[in-house]
């Protein structure tokens, strides 16, 4: 297994040293600059916008041991729900901060904006200290823009005092399993479902990632796309399967008609990534104790493959005046063992940096869950995710229209095999109208 991730790292760092000629990252200035701290008197002063919760007593716990530097953190709406787009706006405009949390899946998108600096120079000697496909992550054309903060392997949520009253003695272990006790909760209550089909587009992306059914590859200078292939339409079908039966909730993902249904004992469990666990104990926090979590469903039983939905980076944008001292604190915050500790209890990560692996955080029981500790789930998993996925240069428009496509089929005004059509024809439209080399 070890010996099949280096492999997968190095083929991922392989196809994303092509981006430099894809997106244009190479050119001089923008992204694939470095600009020399300027001098300053009194404390480094740097602004860091993310949305994530937890990062302000990490930037808290920064600024009480580094005099020298101080974060200030503000709160920006999620990436998807505008945070990206204020980036990117104020980058073009020349008055970005320094520091910006940005996903894996958007890092491309940045890069061909040439929104993000390059601080190889300054991070080179952290690489190591990182699983090599998270550095890869943040790696672009043999630049590197940040450090990697988590990764985010998918479990099973589930009420473990319902799957009982309904019968259901043990978490599905297969996605066939899990369709069978979809179709036995539904028959015993039609007002109760096994789990709801949302329109999240990276939660999606997990199942396709687990599915080896990958959206973007690179190949002879051209963008690959493979949003509608044959291992992404299994998937779909699954779901679809389950949706023409009314077997699924469809309640709009994180939203409070999902958890009032969940409180409510409406839906019993939730396919999602392993930063979901805090979120779901803050939002349903009556049915305290009564929760367990579980690896996801797999295709083969004997062949366990799981999923990924999200991890991020704390990333160096465009004009930082600061660089040196960004990335220092970037590289702090993924690796300082108090930093990481809150980063699990209240983020929810599972870290990036290997030395946060063995953090005493992951092995704490956690109430909620029963006194469960959960992040051994997502440990045993971890080893079973293929780290070849790539991320596409127009992932803002690739998701967007996706989690239109999701929300439409929940709807039954289409279906999920014509959404992934849909999307495929969007994508590689929006490639080449960004003018990019494109087969797919």
């Amino acid at each position: 297994m070890r010996r099949r991730q280096i492999q997968a790292a190095v083929a991922l760092s392989a196809a994303l040293a092509t981006l430099t000629a894809l997106t244009g990252c190479g050119s001089s200035g923008g992204a694939g600059s470095s600009q020399s701290p300027s001098a300053a008197a009194g404390p480094v002063k740097l602004d860091f916008w993310g949305w994530a919760p937890g990062y302000e007593q990490s930037v808290a716990l920064f600024d009480k041991s580094h005099p020298d530097i101080q974060v200030t953190f503000d709160k920006t709406p999620s990436g998807s729900k505008g945070g990206y787009t204020k980036m990117l706006t104020a980058a073009q405009a020349g008055n970005a901060p320094c520091l910006g949390m940005v996903g894996y899946e958007t890092m491309p998108s940045f890069a061909a904006a040439g929104a993000m600096m390059d601080v190889t120079q300054y991070l080179a000697p952290a690489k190591d200290q990182f699983a090599a496909w998270t550095w890869n992550q943040v790696t672009i054309g043999g630049k590197t823009y940040g450090v990697p903060v988590d990764t985010a392997p998918m479990g099973l949520l589930y009420r473990k005092d319902l799957f009982a009253k309904y019968g259901i003695s043990k978490p599905p272990v297969t996605w066939a399993e899990y369709a069978a006790d979809a179709a036995t909760v539904h028959a015993a209550d039609p007002s109760v479902y096994l789990g709801d089909l949302g329109n999240d587009a990276y939660n999606y992306a997990g199942l396709a990632w687990q599915a080896g059914a990958p959206w973007f590859g690179t190949s002879g200078g051209q963008w690959q796309v493979s949003v509608n292939n044959a291992a992404n339409q299994k998937v779909a079908g699954f779901w679809q399967g389950l949706l023409d039966k009314k077997l699924l909730k469809t309640d709009p993902s994180y939203d409070p008609t999902l958890y009032k249904d969940m409180a409510d004992g409406k839906i019993l469990s939730d396919v999602n990534a392993v930063w979901d666990t805090p979120i779901l104990a803050s939002s349903v926090k009556g049915t305290s104790g009564k929760w367990a979590v579980a690896p996801m469903p797999v295709w083969d039983a004997a062949n366990p493959v799981y999923g990924n939905d999200g991890g991020s980076a704390t990333v160096v944008l465009k004009g930082c005046a600061h660089p040196k001292e960004a990335a220092e604190f970037a590289a702090w915050m993924s690796t300082d063992p108090a930093s990481v500790s809150n980063l699990i209890k209240v983020t929810g990560i599972y870290p990036a940096a290997t030395s946060g692996l063995s953090n005493p955080a992951l092995s704490a029981p956690d109430p909620f869950y029963g006194g469960q500790v959960v992040f051994d789930v997502f440990k045993a998993e971890t080893p079973h995710i293929d780290t070849s996925w790539i991320w596409g240069p127009t992932m803002t428009q690739t998701s967007t229209d996706l989690g239109d496509g999701l929300g439409t089929s929940a709807s039954g005004k289409t279906t999920l095999p014509d959404v992934l059509n849909t999307v495929q024809a969007k994508t590689v439209a929006q490639l080449k109208q960004q003018g990019m080399s494109v087969s797919g």
